[in-house]
């Protein structure tokens, strides 16, 4: 690592292509400390030069360090996103006004604690308007996962946790102690210069760096996306002629700079030289705007309905229903979403689906190719089946903080099963809802009580505590057969207590500063920073609506912080009222405060029951039951 870092004593005739190294650079001071080698300067950005406003995010930093030659954005990210849309509509995107009439489904959906987020998210807004007028340089969103992090010494989830994100299969050994070259903001140089630093902590894509040479001293330390582009392998300057000069604090501590960082570099370790390379690539998605595909209705979950790609920012994509003509009739999901699906699908297992009234596509729509979407496991039907009627668990879409007593209502081809909650089903069946017979959001009869999980009974059921054994007697049912669940628990690395960055899929638009609460399995209780219990989320380890700290930093997508203090306190003085605007679909369920174990009898088989790890980390494959031998 050292002799690429060297090789910055040899004559070079190449330079870089990147904006930075098509700019003028002012001649240095004969005074500061530098390091030169044949005529080869190393050094980095002033952090008296001026500072600069993002005009997308808002974010405040040195004005050298921001993007373009204008310097009106902190990344390229913003940069693109304010070409794509006007600040203007981003605020509005951010705090979507309810002015239009809500649709059935916000009124099923719990539309009163999305009203009580915005109202609560525009407050504090308005705070951090009013501190404006008293505080220089305050931050538009004022929420920064540093000092989130450092402020209560929270850990986040490691980006290897999320196999979808970017960099999620090829991070590395990138971890405390590697050394990277960065923007030196200690300095009162007129251009750009760098120094060498040190990962202290990592945060998913954030990471803690210390300059070279401060040793304990924590006074500088500064957290960055270590997947930025002002983030650099050491060598990086050699090759592209950039000067690395040593902070102004500590210039006095060593009259010999490139002795002292022989001796501190030799055996360290430094990103790969193709580390932004990766990175590029892995933030290249195959969907593209004006691609058709199939999505579920948000109306009516028994369906399917067409959808044109809208946009697509960091994976994620917004789709609008084909039907809607000013575009505002859109639904929010990642590209490796279950809910998605290429156009014909639903015909091909026979799903419902919503005839589009446009017969013929728009001009430069066009479908999108079959192999973009995820594939689900095959499985094979021909023996022992799910059947119609069956009973099981299943978290309710319309309720994710649940997991609810369901009957199957229909088989449909290839795997997939239409089910229903009981007690709450339409008599059209128009909220069934499909999944797939692996997917991980259906469970055994039994599953909640044995891993001390809440059940939903169905709604009015009278008998309580709610009893398996006595429901399928009562109902004359059958539970579905365990060995049909898909029991398999991947080595997912999450623990109880990680921070991540999580979509609220009660609104799907909104990605939220969130923690693992719970970890059964694979299935992990996902609660939202500053926010009730009420609102925790039940979501599978490997599902694509999970993000590492600083997923929207990197791709530009808008970051929901914690509900402030006020808003925690209102929330604390109005949870009755709270709960009595809850979906009416759930108002009268009764919760189950403690469930004891005991075996019965199901379908004519005995099993015993293994005890989850409740609140703790379970990886690796494991059984949710053992059949008894006789």
């Amino acid at each position: 690592m050292f002799d690429g870092y060297d090789s910055c004593s040899e004559d070079t005739s190449s330079s870089s292509s990147s904006d930075e190294s098509e700019e003028e650079v002012a001649p240095l001071p004969s005074s500061l400390p530098i390091i030169k080698n044949n005529g080869q300067v190393y050094t980095y950005p002033d952090g008296k030069s001026g500072m600069a406003t993002c005009e997308m995010c808002g974010m405040v930093g040195v004005r050298d360090a921001f993007y373009s030659k204008t310097k009106r954005f902190c990344s390229v990210s913003c940069s693109r996103s304010y070409s794509s849309n006007s600040k203007k509509a981003s605020i509005l995107a951010r705090l979507q006004v309810a002015g239009k009439p809500p649709t059935k489904k916000a009124k099923v959906l719990q539309k009163q604690p999305l009203v009580a987020k915005l109202a609560a998210y525009a407050q504090y807004q308005a705070t951090l308007q009013n501190q404006a007028k008293t505080k220089a340089a305050v931050p538009v969103e004022g929420f920064s996962w540093g000092n989130y992090i450092n402020s209560n010494s929270f850990t986040a989830a490691p980006v290897t946790c999320f196999k979808h994100a970017p960099m999620g299969t090829c991070w590395g050994d990138i971890a405390e102690g590697v050394r990277v070259e960065v923007p030196n903001t200690d300095c009162s140089l007129p251009t750009k210069v760098f120094w060498i630093a040190g990962i202290v902590k990592l945060a998913g894509y954030n990471a803690l760096l210390r300059y070279e040479g401060f040793e304990n001293d924590s006074s500088l330390d500064f957290w960055c996306n270590i997947c930025g582009s002002d983030i650099h392998p050491v060598g990086w300057c050699a090759t592209s002629g950039k000067p690395l000069v040593p902070p102004r604090t500590i210039q006095h501590k060593y009259t010999n700079w490139k002795t002292f960082l022989v001796k501190r570099l030799t055996g360290a370790k430094t990103l790969p030289p193709d580390f932004s390379q990766k990175v590029s690539e892995s933030m290249q998605y195959p969907f593209k705007t004006s691609m058709r595909v199939e999505v579920v209705d948000k109306t009516h979950l028994c369906r399917t309905r067409v959808a044109v790609v809208e946009s697509v920012i960091g994976g994620r994509l917004r789709l609008v229903y084909e039907e809607s003509e000013d575009k505002t009739d859109d639904f929010w999901c990642h590209m490796y979403s279950p809910l998605i699906h290429h156009i014909g699908w639903s015909r091909s297992i026979g799903h419902r689906f919503k005839r589009s009234d446009i017969t013929k596509k728009q001009d430069g729509h066009f479908d999108a190719p079959s192999h973009l979407f995820m594939k689900v496991k095959e499985v094979d039907a021909a023996g022992e089946w799910f059947k119609e009627g069956m009973k099981l668990e299943a978290i309710d879409p319309l309720n994710l903080s649940a997991i609810c007593v369901a009957t199957i209502r229909k088989v449909l081809a290839d795997g997939y099963l239409m089910i229903g909650i009981d007690g709450s089903e339409a008599a059209d069946g128009s909220d069934w809802f499909c999944y797939h017979a692996t997917s991980p959001s259906i469970f055994p009869v039994g599953f909640c009580e044995i891993n001390m999980i809440e059940l939903t009974p169905p709604r009015g059921y009278a008998k309580l505590p709610f009893k398996w054994f006595d429901y399928l007697r009562e109902t004359d049912s059958i539970a579905a057969p365990v060995k049909l669940f898909n029991k398999e628990v991947p080595n997912h690395g999450f623990h109880v207590g990680m921070k991540l960055e999580a979509v609220d899929l009660m609104e799907p638009r909104l990605v939220c500063v969130a923690t693992v609460t719970r970890i059964i399995h694979r299935l992990l209780r996902i609660h939202f920073d500053g926010w009730e219990d009420e609102y925790d989320q039940w979501v599978d380890c490997e599902s694509p609506d999970l993000y590492p700290v600083g997923w929207c930093q990197l791709t530009g997508y808008q970051l929901q912080p914690p509900a402030p203090q006020s808003s925690r306190d209102s929330q604390s003085s109005s949870s009755k009222q709270k709960k009595k605007a809850k979906s009416q679909q759930y108002k009268g369920h009764k919760k189950m405060t403690s469930l004891q174990l005991k075996e019965e009898l199901l379908d004519g088989e005995e099993y015993s029951f293994l005890q989850g790890a409740s609140d703790q980390e379970s990886n690796g494959s494991a059984s949710y039951y053992i059949k008894q031998e006789p």
